[in-house]
């Protein structure tokens, strides 16, 4: 871990708050050629990546009814109550952001309304490796299915003897999703972007993986296939003073840095004293992990920062614009009307990230590398296109007529004046 920064000058902000680079000039030549390898040769190239790759021969690409049944029964009882604990969570949270529409009479004789529709065809990427994350399939399906998406692809890479996960299977078959793919890396997002015989092609491609895939899907939006958001490396800030209890902030930072060697981690405190209770806490509880090498790692992209003064702790925080933010004060809610930027935000001492990660109801799918300044985290939103509509009735096209015609000269645009004139006069020889 790094030194201790303590009121660092704000013209040292910027570079004190940099994330570890991903520098995807280096990856684009070698992604760039897959996702062409695919969109060319579709199912063969998938089967040649998985051996190349992950040494797994691909007779099948789409998971079976079989293997889907099967993986049910490998589910623990106890794990299957814990999946239902969170669904139940975050199907509640996330049903109550479906949008009722509303209808606004501007004019007389005009009404105008919005609608929610959702996206036919979209792709959940989940990733797999050493650590499948079946809690991600729970984010991104349950709002899926509330939306209403007609088709929902699940691509995720096959494990040891070529089997999917059966957690993952479980919580697919859970909420209804059956088109689940065996495939993973970048070769899965250009699956999903181009189609192949095997895996349908989609509108919009979601989920979290390692550089790899992030560059992937990039490469596709340019192609017009959307993607859910910019993402890179998991990371957490977290605030905390004098009422913060140093075991519970250590055991937060070491749950974001077991995710990955390249997360990151920082902590801006009122208390040197406390960050070096924290720092103490850290090496205690990082002994014990099964996941130690990788957390140690990432500790490494860590920052300690003491700020005396709330406001510039937190002008810090929002430009650092975190993917989690921890506020463990006892005036947590007070404080956080001062965030301004962050994908999620856990108040107070008894919020671990780790609750919003599994079951508290929020999404875990959220912007990082600074992305929270102008995006949102996923929710039903992500998957519906709001179309507008209006109706014009003769008397409201007379209401606004003279001002689309005046407006439409003064842009020098005759043929959309003459849109609204043809129909008044037709209207006024009747």
């Amino acid at each position: 871990m790094k030194e201790i920064l303590i009121n660092p000058a704000q013209n040292t902000w910027e570079a004190i708050i940099q994330r570890p680079s991903l520098n995807f000039d280096v990856l684009r030549p070698a992604v760039s050629k897959i996702l062409e390898d695919v969109k060319v040769n579709g199912d063969s190239a998938l089967r040649k990546y998985a051996l190349d790759f992950d040494a797994i021969t691909l007779d099948e690409i789409k998971v079976t009814p079989e293997e889907i049944e099967l993986a049910e029964s490998q589910v623990p009882d106890a794990l299957k109550s814990a999946i239902a604990i969170a669904t139940r969570n975050i199907w509640k949270f996330h049903e109550a952001q479906v949008d009722k529409g509303i209808n606004i009479e501007t004019t007389e004789g005009i009404t105008c309304w919005r609608k929610s529709v959702p996206i036919e065809k979209v792709g959940l990427y989940i990733p797999g490796g050493s650590a499948p994350l079946f809690s991600t399939l729970l984010m991104l399906g349950i709002p899926a299915v509330i939306a209403g998406c007609k088709e929902i692809v699940v691509c995720t890479p096959a494990g040891n003897n070529n089997i999917v996960p059966p957690a993952i299977l479980y919580v697919a078959k859970l909420l209804g999703i059956d088109k689940i793919f065996k495939s993973g890396g970048s070769q899965a997002i250009a699956a999903m972007a181009y189609g192949t015989s095997s895996i349908p092609g989609v509108y919009k491609i979601f989920g979290p993986g390692n550089q790899y895939v992030t560059c992937a899907k990039q490469l596709v939006s340019l192609d017009g296939v959307a993607i859910d958001m910019p993402a890179g490396p998991s990371e957490i800030a977290i605030y905390a003073d004098e009422t913060s209890n140093p075991s519970f902030v250590a055991s937060d930072l070491l749950s974001q840095a077991e995710h990955g060697r390249d997360s990151q981690v920082l902590v801006v405190s009122s208390s040197t004293a406390l960050l070096e209770n924290i720092t103490k806490e850290i090496m205690h509880q990082v002994e014990s992990l099964p996941r130690k090498t990788i957390a140690l790692q990432s500790l490494h992209n860590s920052h300690f920062i003491v700020m005396e003064n709330v406001e510039d702790a937190f002008r810090l925080l929002n430009m650092y614009a975190p993917e989690h933010l921890i506020i463990a004060s006892d005036n947590a809610n007070k404080l956080s009307d001062l965030v301004v930027n962050a994908g999620s935000v856990f108040i107070g001492h008894y919020s671990p990230e780790s609750a919003g990660d599994y079951a508290s109801g929020t999404n875990h799918t959220l912007p990082t590398n600074g992305y929270a300044k102008s995006y949102s985290g996923v929710s039903v939103d992500s998957f519906v296109k709001k179309i507008t509509f209006q109706k014009i009735t003769e008397a409201g096209l007379e209401n606004i007529g003279d001002a689309v015609e005046a407006m439409a000269a003064a842009e020098g645009l005759e043929a959309h004046k003459r849109a609204v004139a043809i129909r008044r006069e037709f209207t006024n020889k009747q």
